[in-house]
């Protein structure tokens, strides 16, 4: 009797109060996931999650009526994982009676500005697969419940969408943003989560009034002050009817931003229900009241226990689906909680941690990758690989606003998952490779240059395994004790290298342990699509081949770009030239000095609140090394003890790369330091500028300006101006035909605060906490230092529109830069021992691939992996949006029978995006808004699998299949 059926009725000519009993537990905050979910250190933070399932069960089995939502799939699998039969046995009682609902159903809550989708959409699989393993249809939930990350994407909008969900409840928007919905009954609306998805990507929408806490005065819980419910008439303490007075007043505020007479009202906090009962004793008698009386203001009121679903089936019920608000079509960033708060701190707070959780994302699509290619029985190891990198994704993980000491857990979690997952990676290419005695190993810490294999190795195997759908080259950088070194391909050809300087900054960085000052540089040219190729590289002896520095030069090319310097600046960016394309171009840092007065708001892990809208000058000159070579040309530039960088311009290569090192920020300011890297150029941009949603379809940006309401500020720009980039940040000349990106290797909070300007913030500290709940400043220490980081940022030029199919537009190269970056080819090391390279070559395999043909650039295999012990999961994507590119945005065909070359597709079957109910099962709740035109019958998007398996894709469409095979 589980989903609608299970709903409390709704009253006629009643306001029905849907009372939501539920507990927002952080997988991880001030406390790590293991000590809230055990209840360690409970004077820090009251919290303790197994006993609130504990409690939570009994009370629910005392009333049929009570009702409870469970949210984190993370901590529910802990808890079932030590439950034994009887409880299991009661505990899927109440879900099959729809009494306990799983709402959400990721394994955590995700923000939402700093993720990516293609990790979005794991952590949320993996929830709905443990969900769907242990409960089945009973356990699917039907509602996203993002009630407390700060600010809301149109990707995951979308993804919700897709999954099949009927709707999203949201905690958190900007504060003007919720005034001016109060004022037009727009807390509830259809929300478009892509342009190029169109229909199918809405999703019906709904703001909670106060956030995702109990009404003020009715928290029942063992930490609040609230004053319990008496209902006694012959008890001094009775107030039942002074409560329910207050508790139904509360509703006639909040029902005027809505436009229905169904209000949804949660019914608890962070971590609350350790006492269950506290809670439901003093509902029940809420209830029982306020259903039984009438009050003086001619208003009847139903209240009852529910669930978000049961909410949102009953709107659509009462307004057919007809929603009174506009359509929404942008996103809910940058979130503002007061005049003086704008929370946009956090895109870039713990730039180290979010680099190392996009590094895990790669290495997890290559795990997945080659585990479901090789047959490879490593499930353990991979799922504790994707419990890690779901954990990450939570929305005080990633983001950067856990305090250090749970910092240092969510990085112990994933180096954990990444060592599982070099095990099955192991495995995999050993039987691919057909290398059995052979160990294939990674270096962790190539990026600071230090990888002992290859340091101490003078005959290696480096094998290249390629994530992507088609051909791909990688410059492969090795760093190495020798002077020169051969280096040869698979067929025996030899390889061109250059060895190159490592830069005195990276060989300053605190912690690194390496006696390497060059680095090994070769082209893995061509790697094929899901597979390998390994090279063979010899150390020679006796030998000099480092590339030796240049001096006096202002001009540089290289392939297909010329770089000069600013002719008043040696050693400063000037100019740039990409192919047809030229512009003016500087690039340097800067630093903002984050406030610290408090009535002023200040600067923390969250908040962006620097002291003056201009940012000080960091870097007056620079000690520059150039160093010329046949595949790259690299200029190392060291502008003080803190600020150093390399540009390179790779040989073929249609972008620069800016490879930054920052840190240690200095401590003797009396404030924090939030550095910027500033592009500055004379594009004529018009105020506006774009930025990705997690990474997929970009967002149009205005200066100052909201699409919906009207953004009025006291704060000075940068704060109100920041949003999340995820993936890039683009800014346009129409007249000059010209567009500017700039590419990231995580997220990072940026903007255009000027015409032609673009800045990343690349670091940040922060002397004061911002008083939200983290309850310490943001001071990263590594090794006893303040922390230095490492990244980089891909400068991309060309034309919006090109004349020629020769020349490629701005956008097709931003797509194949953003592919190659977040899916880079991932580097293995092997030693010889006893055998010469000829005996290599001759016994094992040097070259794989899992595809029978290469996909072109706009389609993309996001996942394959395995699924059970008879099949495996995939999804494949369609990377252009709609309308983004004459060729690249039309729809695609893919033959699945011909795709793969290890293994035969015996069955096929199409699910939702989250793998856990059969697309033909769907039946997604239909919402329309005021203002929105609907075609009749849109045909637009078939998604029917014909005999054959072609499987056709639309413009940033994503279907995900269950593929039964045969190896």
């Amino acid at each position: 009797m589980c989903g609608y059926s299970s709903c409390h009725p709704v009253k006629d000519g009643h306001i029905n109060v849907h009372l939501v009993p539920h507990s927002h537990d952080d997988v991880g905050w001030v406390k790590t996931i293991d000590q809230y979910y055990y209840g360690v250190h409970m004077r820090e933070s009251n919290a303790g999650v197994q006993y609130i399932y504990d409690s939570v069960l009994n009370s629910l089995k005392r009333h049929e009526d009570r009702r409870f939502i469970a949210v984190e799939t993370a901590y529910f699998w802990k808890w079932w994982s030590e439950q034994d039969d009887i409880t299991r046995q009661d505990f899927t009682a109440l879900v099959n009676a729809g009494r306990l609902e799983f709402t959400g159903g990721g394994w955590s809550m995700n923000d939402e500005a700093t993720t990516n989708y293609q990790p979005i959409i794991d952590q949320m699989s993996w929830g709905l697969r443990r969900l769907n393993d242990t409960f089945g249809k009973c356990g699917q939930p039907k509602m996203g419940w993002q009630i407390d990350p700060f600010g809301h994407s149109n990707e995951m909008a979308s993804i919700f969408a897709s999954i099949g969900f009927d709707g999203l409840i949201l905690g958190r928007i900007d504060y003007q943003d919720r005034s001016a919905r109060m004022a037009t009954k727009a807390m509830d609306m259809v929300w478009r989560g892509s342009a190029s998805g169109g229909e199918s990507s809405d999703i019906f929408t709904s703001v909670l009034y106060n956030m995702y806490d109990a009404p003020p005065g009715f928290c029942f819980d063992l930490f609040c002050d609230d004053q319990p419910i008496v209902d006694n008439e012959k008890s001094p303490e009775y107030n039942v009817e002074t409560k329910a007075l207050e508790f139904t007043q509360y509703i006639d505020t909040a029902i005027l931003g809505y436009s229905s007479n169904n209000l949804l009202i949660p019914m608890g906090n962070d971590f609350a229900y350790q006492d269950a009962e506290l809670w439901y004793k003093n509902m029940d008698r809420l209830i029982r009241h306020i259903n039984n009386n009438t009050f003086g203001n001619n208003r009847k009121y139903n209240l009852m226990y529910s669930t978000p679903s049961c909410y949102v089936n009953a709107v659509h019920d009462e307004t057919n689906g007809a929603i009174k608000s506009k359509l929404k079509t942008d996103d809910f960033f940058p979130y503002a909680s007061n005049s003086r708060s704008y929370w946009t701190g956090y895109f870039t707070s713990r730039p180290s941690l979010k680099r190392f959780e996009r590094l895990g994302n790669n290495f997890l699509q290559v795990c997945k990758q080659l585990s479901a290619l090789s047959d490879t029985n490593k499930s353990n190891e991979l799922n504790t690989f994707r419990e890690a990198m779901g954990v990450l994704q939570h929305h005080d993980a990633v983001s950067g606003t856990e305090t250090q000491a749970v910092a240092s857990d969510y990085a112990r979690l994933l180096y954990e998952g990444i060592a599982n997952g070099q095990q099955v990676t192991n495995e995999a290419i050993k039987k691919l490779s057909r290398a059995a005695d052979q160990n294939f190993s990674m270096c962790l810490l190539a990026n600071i240059s230090q990888c002992e294999l290859s340091e101490l190795g003078t005959n290696l195997i480096v094998t290249v395994y390629n994530p992507l759908s088609r051909p791909v080259s990688k410059y492969v950088r090795l760093p190495v004790l020798g002077t020169a070194y051969n280096v040869k391909d698979s067929y025996g050809s030899n390889v061109k290298t250059q060895i190159v300087p490592i830069p005195s900054r990276v060989l300053d960085i605190v912690g690194r342990e390496s006696n390497a000052t060059l680095e090994l540089l070769f082209l893995a040219k061509d790697v094929p699509p899901l597979g390998f190729r390994s090279y063979y590289v010899e150390k020679v002896v006796g030998e000099d081949r480092v590339t030796p520095e240049s001096t006096g030069i202002n001009s540089f090319k290289n392939g297909k770009i010329m770089i000069e310097f600013d002719p008043d600046k040696y050693g400063f960016f000037g100019r740039i030239s990409i192919a047809n394309t030229s512009l003016d171009i500087n690039q340097t840092f800067l630093a903002y000095e984050g406030s610290t007065e408090r009535s002023d708001g200040v600067s923390g892990a969250y908040l962006f609140n620097p002291r003056s809208g201009v940012p000080d000058e960091i870097v007056l000159s620079t000690h520059t090394k150039i160093y010329e070579g046949e595949l790259v040309t690299e200029i190392q530039q060291m502008f003080n003890t803190w600020v150093g960088q390399v540009i390179k311009l790779y040989n073929d290569e249609n972008f620069v790369e800016f490879d930054w090192i920052i840190g240690p920020l200095p401590t003797y300011y009396a404030e924090g330091r939030e550095v910027i890297s500033r592009y500055s150029t004379n594009l004529d941009s018009d105020s506006t500028f774009y930025t990705d949603s997690n990474g997929r379809e970009t967002l149009k940006r205005i200066r100052n300006r909201r699409p919906t309401w009207n953004l009025t500020t006291i704060l000075e720009p940068p704060g109100p101006n920041y949003y999340p980039v995820s993936s890039k940040i683009v800014l346009k000349d129409e007249k000059r035909n010209i567009q500017l990106a700039v590419l990231t290797d995580r997220a990072q909070g940026g903007s255009s605060l000027a015409d032609g300007q673009v800045e990343l913030m690349v670091h940040r500290s922060a002397f004061v906490d911002d008083e939200l709940g983290v309850n310490e400043a943001l001071k990263e220490y590594a090794y006893n230092q303040p922390l230095v980081v490492r990244g980089s940022h891909y400068l991309s030029l060309g034309k919006i529109r090109t004349a020629s199919s020769i020349e490629q537009p701005s956008t097709v190269i931003e797509r194949d830069v953003a592919q190659r970056k977040l899916l880079d080819s991932w580097v293995f090391l092997s030693s010889l021992g006893a055998y010469d390279f000829e005996e290599y070559r001759n016994k094992f395999e040097m070259e794989f691939s899992g595809l029978l043909h290469a996909l072109p650039l706009n389609v993309h295999v996001l996942t394959l992996e395995p699924w059970s012990d008879s099949s495996l999961l995939l999804r494949l994507e369609h990377t252009f949006a709609q309308d983004e590119d004459p060729q690249f945005s039309q729809a695609v065909t893919v033959r699945l029978k011909d795709l793969f070359s290890i293994f035969d597709i015996r069955s096929v079957k199409e699910t939702m995006l989250g793998g856990n109910q059969w697309a033909d099962d769907s039946e997604r709740l239909k919402f329309k808004a005021s203002d929105a035109k609907y075609p009749e019958n849109d045909a637009s998007r078939q998604i029917s699998l014909d005999d054959d398996l072609n499987v056709t894709l639309y413009p940033m469409q994503i279907r995900t299949f269950i593929l039964y095979v045969k190896y």
